[in-house]
């Protein structure tokens, strides 16, 4: 039996369901792109297939709306499939395991993917009824929209007649989105010198944890953080995990010397990372004191973060030295290498610390939204460099490349690089849109009140899809989401259930 079997509408629960058992994180789209083409082949719909795996589906209108402008459906079929440590599951092989608790599914140990396979979703339900009024539907559906948006930069449009887009992959009813930031990944690689091995001169007992040369191994571990969507928790001051562990691994770098060993934490740039750990090697006269300096600075983290992040814990605690070395993230053994030195761990967790991270300037214009922020999403220690990934976003361009640049600088100035990829452009507001009247003329009449219209600092893919099509109008519209990109990600039941209503009603209109 379906977990979802039973709730309505039972269409879009049905295919919803199909989706979450076929893998489909960001890189990892090709068998759900050859599910959405096969589908397509069975409803014997007209169905492109990009080298990307981009799909476009076309549905002919109904009868009685062969004379209305066609409505572009959109959404994005990759998932930021993150989980718990430990959950046990595969993502990148097995089914997500479903739940029901109160109103909402979630995913067992997992993120949902509701962002954004609800969209994928809805599409499915529309394309498979033989009941439903609607002029002609393009349904696009892109890949790897987490990672940068990639799947709407390649695709190619030149084939659709349709000018107004209805975009579902907004995660909260009752609020139409109009606009949105721009963004781009920058990976900051900083080189780390590897210590050399000293051999030890005479043969002694060491106790637990100790290195040949006299050194205690410490693992420095930060955990219950709630993270978040970078895009929409950023303005929370909800902690970083990733900078919050090189915040107190440069405090302790100044004042003990360590030397870095591993280093780990975050699962997706455009996540704020809820856990983070980091071994490294201290004079053993001085490990009882940097292990309480580990204390006294999680302290003060815990009173800044406050009602923000109530579950914060960090700990320091003896390692192994046979478990850790640089380059290992996962428990494997150590290298022979060992841990890196002193003096290229200090400049490598200056750099972290000199680099920005969280809001960095809030909208002028409109009270309340950020202009600005950054994110430190993942951060991994491998072959003799500290590699970090953020997430950048802008609704102001010039912002953006400026914030780029400065991170360059620094990153130079330490003896780093910064690569600057996956870059797009926002989303403006259009003053005069036929669609978003509708939108809200349709709304207040179904539910007594007019939607909000918003402006995001998190990223669709409007802006990329309009500057393929002249004249494009679109809006973004969805069901409620909560705690989207983390592994406590819910999607409401019944909220998608009156967007479904809602989006028949929209389709049905007639101009």
């Amino acid at each position: 039996m379906r977990v979802l079997e039973g709730l309505q509408p039972q269409s879009v629960f049905h295919y919803f369901e199909e989706i979450t058992r076929i893998p489909h994180g960001s890189g990892n789209v090709k068998q759900i792109s050859d599910y959405l083409r096969q589908f397509a082949r069975d409803k014997g719909l007209e169905c492109i297939q990009d080298e990307l795996f981009n799909i476009i589906i076309v549905k002919e209108a109904t009868p009685g709306y062969e004379q209305e402008e066609p409505y572009i459906l959109q959404g994005h079929m990759d998932m930021v499939a993150v989980s718990v440590p430990d959950c046990g599951i595969d993502m990148t092989k097995e089914p997500l395991k479903l739940c029901v608790e109160n109103g909402r599914i979630h995913a067992e140990g997992t993120s949902l993917g509701g962002d954004d396979g609800i969209a994928v979703a809805y599409a499915l339900a529309l394309l498979a009824a033989d009941d439903i009024s609607h002029p002609r539907l393009e349904v696009i559906l892109t890949v790897d929209e987490e990672t940068g948006m990639e799947g709407a930069k390649g695709i190619d449009l030149s084939m659709l007649r349709g000018k107004r887009m209805i975009n579902l992959d907004q995660e909260e009813e009752g609020v139409v989105i109009t606009s949105c930031a721009g963004g781009a990944r920058v990976d900051v690689t900083i080189p780390l010198q590897e210590e050399s091995v000293m051999e030890p001169d005479r043969e002694e007992e060491k106790a637990a944890g100790q290195t040949d040369d006299g050194r205690q191994v410490l693992r420095l571990k930060i955990a219950g953080l709630l993270g978040g969507h970078s895009g929409i928790e950023i303005n929370k001051g909800r902690g970083n995990a990733n900078y919050l562990t090189g915040r107190i691994l440069q405090g302790l770098s100044e004042r003990f010397g360590i030397c870095l060993t591993a280093m780990h934490g975050g699962l997706a740039d455009n996540a704020i990372p809820r856990e983070a750990e980091a071994v490294f090697e201290v004079d053993i006269t001085r490990a009882e004191a940097a292990a309480a300096y580990v204390q006294e600075e999680a302290d003060r983290i815990r009173q800044e973060l406050g009602d923000r992040d109530p579950a914060f814990t960090a700990g320091c605690m003896i390692v192994d030295p046979q478990e850790y070395g640089n380059g290992n993230n996962d428990g494997a053994k150590k290298q022979e290498s060992g841990s890196y030195d002193a003096a290229s761990t200090a400049r490598a967790l200056a750099c972290l610390c000199k680099l920005p991270n969280g809001v960095i300037a809030m909208s002028r214009e409109l009270e309340g939204l950020v202009q600005t922020s950054l994110n430190l999403g993942v951060v991994t220690l491998h072959q003799g460099a500290l590699k970090l990934s953020y997430a950048v976003r802008s609704s102001v361009e010039e912002d953006k490349e400026a914030l780029c640049r400065q991170m360059q600088e620094i990153a130079e100035a330490s003896g780093a690089e910064a690569e600057v990829r996956n870059a797009y452009t926002g989303w403006a507001y259009r003053k005069d849109s036929p669609l978003r009247d509708i939108i809200v003329d349709i709304y207040e009449k179904m539910y007594g009140s007019k939607p909000v219209l918003e402006a995001i600092h998190a990223g669709v893919e409007c802006g990329i899809l309009a500057a393929k099509i002249p004249g494009l109008d679109c809006v973004s519209i969805g069901p409620d989401m909560s705690d989207v990109h983390t592994a406590q990600e819910s999607l409401d039941i019944a909220s998608v259930q009156r967007m479904w209503e809602y989006l028949l009603a929209v389709l049905a209109y007639k101009c």
